[in-house]
């Protein structure tokens, strides 16, 4: 019996998130399946985290435990023929039989994209939120100074959401112009702006919640400084809103997991 992680990527629009549910397709869903068909097994598929439906992943990781005799250079290319094109599976590693996606993660960073044009552009529709006014990135990255470090982020997550605790480590937030997306069909007056975010652990819809009180100050409805009183306040309605989720990816993940058989390093 191997334990197996495997990093992919996938487009999430067509899915319901990654974990299997009984309402719609789901990323877990479909690469059980695939790994079922090809070693003819019954696994369990752990992922690294629960993404929403909609929400994309650059780089994503998951374990499955199986008797598994493909080598496994070769298993992306097996399993890929099983998957549909919008998940692609990079490498196959084989790792110690106590490791676990989700557990062994020591740090997340997710991206969200946004861009400021009044036409859509239809490369972007669900890769990116379109808003119709001015956003000022030099600001935001200003604003996005004072999510660094950790705090009760109670003012930036789904409201009614249990959890035992809202306090978490962010390790950086940074906002920048990019030009990631050649396909887009932007102009000269149009800008790409990337948001990431790294953290040890992440409430639900912090990073969208985060986004939209970042595009707040984009647009000058709130300003820089206000963002250290906003978190101080606990209180959800003093944010910005939670944006969709088209426009969120996992984007890294850092794994640093030693025992006495095997020592090894993903920083993915």
């Amino acid at each position: 019996m191997k334990n197996i992680a495997l990093i992919l990527s996938y487009d999430g629009t067509e899915y319901h998130g990654w974990q299997t549910q009984k309402n719609g397709a789901s990323i877990q869903q479909t690469i059980t399946e695939a790994i079922n068909a090809i070693l003819k097994c019954d696994t369990y598929v752990s992922g690294v985290g629960r993404t929403d439906a909609g929400v994309h992943a650059r780089k994503y990781v998951a374990n499955f435990k199986a008797n598994c005799t493909i080598p496994l250079e070769r298993f992306p290319l097996a399993i890929n023929a099983f998957l549909p094109d919008d998940i692609t599976v990079w490498n196959a590693i084989e790792v110690d039989e106590d490791f676990d996606a989700r557990f062994c993660c020591t740090k997340k960073e997710y991206a969200y994209y946004m861009y400021s044009s009044k036409i859509n552009d239809p490369f972007l529709s669900k890769r990116a939120y379109r808003t119709t006014y001015p956003l000022d990135a030099e600001k935001m990255a200003e604003g996005a100074k004072f999510f660094v470090g950790t705090h009760d982020f109670a003012s930036v997550r789904a409201v009614g959401t249990p959890v035992k605790s809202t306090v978490r480590t962010i390790f950086h937030c940074e906002v920048e112009c990019v030009d990631n997306f050649k396909f887009a069909m932007q102009n000269d007056q149009t800008k790409l702006i990337q948001i990431r975010v790294c953290g040890d652990g992440f409430l639900y819809n912090m990073v969208r919640a985060i986004s939209g009180t970042l595009m707040y100050v984009g647009s000058g409805k709130i300003k820089p400084e206000q963002i250290k009183d906003i978190l101080k306040s606990c209180d959800r309605a003093n944010a910005g809103p939670t944006l969709p989720a088209h426009g969120l990816y996992m984007n890294r993940l850092w794994y640093d997991y030693t025992n006495e058989l095997k020592s090894y390093r993903l920083d993915i």
